[in-house]
């Protein structure tokens, strides 16, 4: 059986990803901060007939991160990477406070890129694997005023971007993707105390059906996958329009009505 890690695995599109892979028949390695949630994930997933291994790890930490690496690097190997763990701030940047920011730049990127590089080395060892990322249609642009969230995002992207069309990555057989979704009913903005009345209901999308659209666009090779007609033309807006139209018409969360 194959083996994928997912990191925040026990809610949002990564608790969608270990239900979607789990019903693929991989092996899972799950990685939350909660022990407890993850006991609980992992026995569900059990269930369903799927072989469960969990880290509980904060990947803020040189520790978290030392722990999940140091798996990556282990047998058995494991073939998927799902980099899925982020958080934004629904403060604007001067209220959140720095250490809130570090936090997560550290998470968002710091973590992403450790995880990747321990993946990436074990994987083109035995050419073979499979690396998917999740950044935003966020990251494409100015979409959120005042927020460090959409710089995080444009930085995995870019990253992604860079080391899947590489020689290096591309030789050895290993397929890398940058998942690009749009507002997706999950807890994420619950947590980032983000309000769900904007948008309109016909912009938001389902974890489930990102998830499908992520696992077939690694599949094939894509390696920007955005779910959904209405985000792949938001994309195309974010990518090739002015900048400061852009910038115009971006939410900006600094505004007290926002």
């Amino acid at each position: 059986m194959p083996t994928a890690l997912v990191t925040g695995a026990t809610a949002g599109l990564g608790s969608a990803f270990a239900r979607h892979l789990a019903a693929q028949g991989y092996d899972l390695v799950l990685v939350a901060r909660s022990e407890t949630d993850l006991k609980e994930r992992a026995e569900d997933l059990r269930e369903q007939g799927a072989e469960v291994e969990t880290i509980p790890a904060d990947l803020t930490t040189d520790e978290g991160c030392g722990a999940v690496t140091e798996r990556l690097r282990a047998a058995p190997a494991v073939d998927l990477l799902v980099n899925n763990a982020g958080i934004g701030h629904e403060r604007p940047f001067l209220a959140t406070g720095i250490a809130a920011e570090e936090r997560l730049l550290d998470l968002n990127i710091r973590a992403v890129l450790r995880l990747t590089d321990a993946a990436l080395t074990a994987m083109t060892e035995r050419r073979a694997g499979a690396i998917l990322n999740v950044a935003s249609v966020a990251g494409l642009g100015p979409a959120w005023l005042s927020s460090t969230y959409p710089a995080s995002k444009a930085w995995i992207i870019a990253f992604t971007e860079s080391l899947a069309s590489s020689h290096q990555v591309t030789s050895a057989g290993v397929r890398m993707t940058a998942l690009l979704p749009g507002y997706t009913r999950t807890e994420f903005h619950q947590r980032a105390g983000i309000p769900t009345t904007f948008p309109p209901p016909w912009l938001w999308l389902s974890a489930d059906d990102v998830v499908r659209t992520a696992l077939k666009d690694l599949e094939k090779g894509t390696v920007v996958s955005i779910p959904s007609l209405r985000y792949k033309i938001a994309a195309w807006g974010l990518r090739h329009l002015p900048r400061s139209l852009s910038r115009a018409v971006a939410w900006d969360i600094s505004k007290p009505a926002h």
